[in-house]
């Protein structure tokens, strides 16, 4: 059986996944499609002093997306125009994200929210708890449960959020394993990517994943191998075989500890092998462990 043939094109395009979390009435950032450059005045009428532009299809990792004040229209390229959904910038107090697997008979179940540390639009860090905030993470459940029903999905889907307030809006869906989910390798009962094996082969449980303790993922960013990472034991690295080049993810690394403060202190020394471009991010994880 071919599952999500249909449904990857209908995600892959920010214009069809809006309209999808439209039709289900879940929050997510007012939007519009951008079809041409009169639209501008309505735009900052409607959505304030900041505007969010967003390739339809291919943009990640902060490429083809655009941040527009007014005045600033000139600077997008004209081929944007018709390719492009334009949304309302949103002052959101956090980022999360929730990853959740459904079988082919209907079952769901979830891992944690997952808090995301982002810099220049590219996911630096992740930090995940074994009890995250009981609103949250049932708000969160509910809104990925009902777009994996509605579209009868089979396997692991991601689910990106702003949080405002007491409450959540969804910025983007991911039909696969996610990158900001890497920490359940060593963090978890199960991972993701065995979660979507058991769900699309069907052969065996899907088991909810048990977290029973603070884990943290760092990204590697355009950074060589450093084998000294590891005379930390708190340190698992996953390594990519990539070329490193400036700006690629070649590898991640998972610390899990149940004591938040040695995690803590691990993510301290690791932060002394790394050049200074991971500072921020690991100091924003840190801080998140800490409250």
């Amino acid at each position: 059986m071919a599952f999500n043939r249909d449904i990857f094109p209908r995600l892959a395009d920010r214009l069809t996944q809006k309209l999808l979390l439209d039709q289900l009435r879940l929050a997510t950032a007012p939007w519009d499609p951008l079809t041409g450059a009169a639209q501008w005045p309505e735009v900052f009428v409607s959505f304030g002093s900041l505007a969010i532009v967003k390739r339809r299809v291919g943009g990640y990792d902060g490429r083809g997306q655009w941040r527009l004040h007014p005045g600033d229209e000139a600077a997008l390229p004209q081929d944007c125009y018709g390719t492009c959904i334009v949304e309302q910038g949103i002052a959101f107090d956090g980022e999360v994200s929730l990853v959740g697997a459904r079988s082919a008979d209907g079952a769901q179940v979830f891992y944690p929210l997952t808090n995301n540390v982002h810099q220049d639009g590219i996911l630096r860090a992740s930090v995940a708890f074994p009890t995250p905030d009981s609103g949250l993470q049932r708000q969160a459940e509910t809104m990925l449960g009902a777009i994996l029903h509605e579209l009868d999905y089979v396997g692991v889907m991601a689910m990106e959020c702003f949080i405002v307030g007491d409450r959540l809006l969804i910025n983007e869906l991911a039909p696969r394993v996610h990158n900001s989910c890497h920490w359940t390798q060593n963090g978890a009962s199960i991972s993701q990517f065995e979660l979507h094996l058991r769900a699309i082969l069907g052969r065996l449980p899907l088991p909810a994943p048990v977290v029973s303790a603070p884990a943290v993922m760092v990204n590697v960013i355009g950074s060589e191998v450093n084998i000294d990472w590891l005379t930390d034991p708190l340190v698992h690295l996953h390594w990519y075989e990539k070329e490193v080049r400036a700006g690629r993810k070649v590898g991640h690394l998972n610390l899990c500890h149940p004591n938040g403060k040695a995690l803590s202190r691990s993510l301290q020394q690791l932060m002394t092998l790394l050049p200074a471009a991971y500072e921020h991010g690991i100091r924003l994880a840190r801080q998140i462990l800490a409250d």
